[in-house]
């Protein structure tokens, strides 16, 4: 994916560096939720799910979940989800708040954030610790293509699934929910384009189970089925 068009479609990367998978200090600090316990996606980060009763109930949110196969990418355009990070998709958390989706990720799931001057929105710089890559990333908006937003369940994949069936509204909605969305690194981001798990799963081996039990939670709010091996897949992740 290019970077320009990464930046305005939405799923918006990283220098290489930082600590060792799933240990950098952001996610050490508590800045790392269990997905688990944020069912809203308001809590910020992905906290890896390591006990056994835990993932026995990543399991059972992921047998919840209807099997189909993935349809025609026919018809499918960014735009039918709505311009990119609109403020005003009704019905999901922090719309509304006259900031931009982008920049609402970048102040929930950013550290010592920094604004342009005179803006309580506009996020300049932030240190940020990326889950699918396990590292810490010391992001500024000169390099804006470094840190990207990741649409969890990809908006390509959902039309697949269902979306283009949807209202437009409805659609709005998925683009924009926080549920959804997790600010990555770039690379990341770009190497999972539109695939679903049983294609791609986050490079940090520590955090699947986490990103399953997430596509799971975004797919059964939104009424979405996945495929059959994207299912398993999720499951296998969470030791299923």
């Amino acid at each position: 994916m290019a970077v320009a068009a990464a930046l305005v479609a939405g799923c918006d990367g990283l220098e290489p560096g930082g600590s060792s998978a799933g240990s950098g200090p952001y996610a050490a600090a508590g800045r790392a939720a269990s997905p688990l316990t944020n069912p809203d996606g308001t809590k910020p980060g992905l906290g890896a799910l390591t006990s056994e009763a835990d993932k026995a109930n990543a399991r059972k949110l992921v047998d919840e979940l209807t099997a189909k196969g993935r349809g025609p990418k026919t018809g499918y355009e960014r735009d039918k989800f709505g311009y990119a990070w609109m403020d005003t998709a009704d019905g999901v958390p922090l719309a509304r708040n006259g900031c931009d989706t982008r920049n609402d990720l970048l102040k929930l799931h950013g550290r010592d954030v920094q604004f342009r001057t005179g803006s309580d929105c506009v996020v300049v710089s932030m240190d940020l610790h990326d889950p699918y890559t396990g590292k810490d990333i010391a992001w500024t908006k000169a390099k804006a293509a470094e840190v990207q937003i990741d649409h969890v369940v990809p908006l390509s994949y959902a039309w697949q699934l269902g979306a283009a069936r949807w209202d437009k509204e409805k659609r709005q909605r998925l683009a924009n929910d926080v549920l959804n969305l997790l600010p990555v690194s770039g690379s990341a981001n770009s190497a999972k384009r539109d695939s679903g798990p049983a294609s791609w799963l986050p490079p940090n081996k520590e955090i699947r189970c986490s990103y399953a039990v997430r596509f799971a939670q975004v797919s059964l709010k939104y009424g979405l089925p996945v495929t059959a091996a994207d299912k398993r897949t999720m499951l296998e992740q969470c030791g299923g």
